[in-house]
């Protein structure tokens, strides 16, 4: 386990923020940077036709060591990391035998404090890892690559654990909504397969938000403030409006399970324009119909209350789908994952994602693919961290899940 701290500490030294104003694919070029160096240590690890496109599309294959007909299933994650917040220079710290105190992060004048995160006060004991509070640290999903290659490297090691076929692909851009454009789901050849890509010990989900995004433009009038009267449309005035339109207590802040929102992530103020940057979050689908709806009657009333004096328009458009619907036809595949997670003494915490996985589009082009945990915290910001005991214990689930899907076919098999 020495080899998956030194991974992943030596993966988050890789700048991979993706960048949604570039449409290039990779966004940037740092994700290819570390795809190369991914490329040349899954050779080395014994995975055969790997491969990496012109777009950062990573794969491989763990071949079979067993004679019955196993079905390929798949492990996947993510190289970038979010544009929340930088992955340039990232400084982790260890902190061994956590007992409760908060943790000063590096000398930025942030802590990591249990009174704010109180996910730490079941942490004792455990080695973190964490940020110096000036960047991202980068687990979400390096942690899942670091995982994901420790458990190929840990089966190639111990040839008696029993496996099928494992395909192994790493994606970019995902943080940005689009690791699943280009996947090759045909040359992947899995099953089905797990994203690596949750939270906490134990998490495991197959559920996640229907989403959309929705761009409300305003358009104003600007003129010289002096000669203003009666000619001025102010857009950032009209765009308040709309805001205080919404409603208030369905926000991210304000909601929680299955519980959907909209969320105003992001502004363009001009007086002449202003363009409101939404998204539109809900588990079921007539809620997510519905949401859309009322935006779109919420800029149609505005324009008649406007009387021409400004205008509004509304862009809606659909980002991923609720996976359940794709994933819950194939009970088996969340089954094995519980059971490898009990066999590995942890109960599944079978929940929702708030928010979408690369699984969730994938699911939709014929890869049904729930999600397992990283044994990470605080993904996208400066306090985010990972616990060494919690990235063990993926390994382990990562490695019982390949030998447990074998055992089941070969037993069934053999009826």
């Amino acid at each position: 386990m020495n080899q998956l701290v030194e991974r992943f500490l030596r993966y988050v030294q890789f700048d991979t923020q993706s960048n949604p104003s570039d449409q290039a694919c990779p966004s940037s070029q740092g994700q290819l940077v570390f795809a190369n160096q991914l490329k040349a240590e899954m050779i080395a690890i014994g995975l055969t036709d790997v491969s990496l496109s012109d777009d950062g599309y990573l794969m491989g294959r763990l071949p079979s060591n067993v004679s019955a007909n196993v079905p390929a299933i798949g492990l996947i994650a993510h190289m970038d990391t979010a544009p929340d917040a930088s992955g340039a220079q990232v400084k982790p710290q260890l902190v061994e035998n956590y007992q409760g105190q908060t943790i000063a992060l590096g000398t930025s004048g942030e802590v990591l404090s249990p009174e704010q995160y109180p996910d730490l006060n079941g942490l004792h004991g455990h080695t973190l890892i964490t940020t110096d509070g000036t960047t991202l640290l980068g687990a979400d999903n390096k942690s899942g690559i670091a995982e994901i290659l420790t458990a190929i490297a840990t089966l190639v090691a111990n040839p008696e654990i029993q496996h099928g076929e494992i395909c192994v692909g790493f994606t970019p851009d995902e943080e940005i909504g689009r690791g699943a454009d280009r996947f090759d789901v045909k040359k992947f050849g899995a099953q089905w397969a797990y994203t690596i890509d949750g939270g906490p010990v134990g998490e495991l989900e197959f559920e996640n938000f229907n989403a959309a995004s929705a761009e409300v433009i305003v358009h104003g009038v600007n003129v010289h403030p002096g000669t203003a009267k009666g000619k001025m449309i102010n857009a950032m005035n009209i765009a308040a409006q709309f805001q205080l339109m919404m409603p208030a207590d369905e926000t991210p802040e304000s909601t929680e399970g299955y519980e959907g929102f909209y969320h105003l992530v992001a502004m363009s103020p001009s007086v002449a324009k202003t363009t409101l940057h939404y998204i539109i979050r809900d588990f079921d689908q007539d809620s997510f119909a519905a949401r859309k709806a009322f935006m779109t009657e919420q800029v149609a009333m505005l324009n008649q209350n406007l009387q021409g004096k400004g205008r509004v328009e509304l862009v809606l458009s659909d980002s991923y789908f609720n996976m359940k619907e794709m994933v819950a036809p194939h009970p088996e595949i969340i089954e094995l994952a519980q059971a490898a997670m009990a066999d590995c003494g942890i109960e599944a915490n079978i929940k929702p994602i708030r928010g979408g996985t690369d699984g969730a589009r994938l699911s939709f082009m014929g890869l049904p693919c729930p999600n397992i945990f990283t044994g990470g915290y605080n993904f996208h910001g400066l306090h985010e961290f990972i616990t060494v005991q919690g990235m063990e214990k993926a390994v382990a689930v990562i490695v019982r899940l390949a030998e447990k899907t074998a055992q089941t076919y070969i037993s069934k098999e053999n009826a």
